[in-house]
């Protein structure tokens, strides 16, 4: 059974679950223009994954996935947590707000695993990492589909032999967090991509830098099941983008995106800007914990209209994304 039988959508493409700018109306219209919607719930509580849940559900009737962080246990590091924060301090004063106490987050994976079983989602993926063995056979045993995401062959493996039913093999051309959970390589999806369709024989979904037909047809000669695709549709009709996000990502250049790990503490790809180049020399902590120390930078810099503060991930191919429906732009895919 083919990518497209298997959920019952007419074209070969995933939605990109982007934490942050998936909104119901989003991953619902995604699944109206034939593919695979996908709700971004890495920073999700369980409750906030259930409530997300049941708007789409409201909005349409078709499969659609939800995508989980894997939690990751990092020994906290006063001082070097206390650099961190310190070394943001310039950039607050930049902006004009106050800077007090960045409270740190709680995962809460396996309650959103639940809350997947108990709203009898359909697809569960994973970035950062593959869950316990534990959580796979639970997750089976309520008929929900699993996919992986792998950064190089070694990673995609291991998904395969958790028992992951599909792999996302993301290039070094995508846009927003790496998803890499053995190292940290860079590998051009023309090369990660064969090389993982030879080392498994689950199902690969390509990712990367796809932002046209051309790019679609030219992974699925090379083996793809399906596609993935995220910043060609940040600036849709549908996207939760904040205004500004979407202006930079028009109004982006080739070769403009950059990897960093200045606002969350993890490699990600994004548009270059002034608080990228500000945290270039500086201590960063480690993810999750300078995540939560620059949300609140973040999301003043959005109340404020600074986009040159804000995280603007995108990928390589930014230059070429469209305004419009999500069913219009996925149109110019087909």
């Amino acid at each position: 059974m083919t990518f497209t039988e298997t959920f019952e959508i007419k074209h070969p493409i995933t939605q990109a679950p982007m934490a942050g700018v998936t909104t119901p109306k989003f991953v619902a219209a995604a699944a109206k223009a034939g593919v695979l919607g996908s709700i971004g719930a890495g920073y999700l509580s369980a409750e906030a994954t259930r409530d997300f849940i049941r708007e789409v559900k409201k909005l349409t009737d078709k499969p659609f996935a939800v995508n989980l962080f894997i939690p990751e246990h990092v020994d906290m590091d006063q001082e070097q947590l206390r650099q961190a924060y310190l070394a943001l301090e310039p950039i607050c004063k930049k902006l004009g707000i106050p800077y007090g106490e960045a409270p740190l987050s709680e995962p809460s994976f396996d309650e959103q695993v639940d809350v997947l079983i108990d709203e009898r989602v359909a697809v569960c993926s994973f970035t950062f990492g593959l869950p316990e063995k534990t959580v796979v056979r639970k997750l089976k045993e309520h008929d929900i589909y699993l996919i992986g995401t792998a950064t190089t062959v070694e990673e995609a493996v291991l998904a395969e032999q958790i028992g992951m039913d599909a792999v996302v093999a993301q290039g070094a051309e995508a846009g927003g967090h790496r998803g890499s959970f053995i190292g940290e390589q860079l590998v051009p999806l023309e090369e990660l991509l064969p090389s993982i369709v030879k080392a498994v024989s689950i199902p690969v979904i390509a990712a990367g830098g796809i932002a046209n037909k051309e790019h679609l047809e030219l992974q699925l000669s090379r083996g793809a099941a399906a596609v993935q695709i995220g910043t060609a549709l940040l600036a849709a009709d549908e996207s939760g983008a904040h205004p500004l996000y979407k202006e930079a990502v028009l109004a982006a250049v080739d070769n403009r995106t950059v990897l960093t790990k200045a606002f969350s503490g993890k490699q990600a790809r994004g548009i270059r800007n002034e608080f990228i180049e500000l945290t270039a020399s500086v201590p960063i902590a480690p993810y999750p914990y300078q995540n939560d120390l620059t949300k609140k930078i973040r999301s003043e810099a959005a109340k404020l209209g600074k986009p040159e503060f804000m995280s603007l991930w995108a990928g390589e191919s930014v230059h070429e994304t469209t305004e419009g429906t999500v069913e219009e732009i996925i149109g110019k895919f087909i």
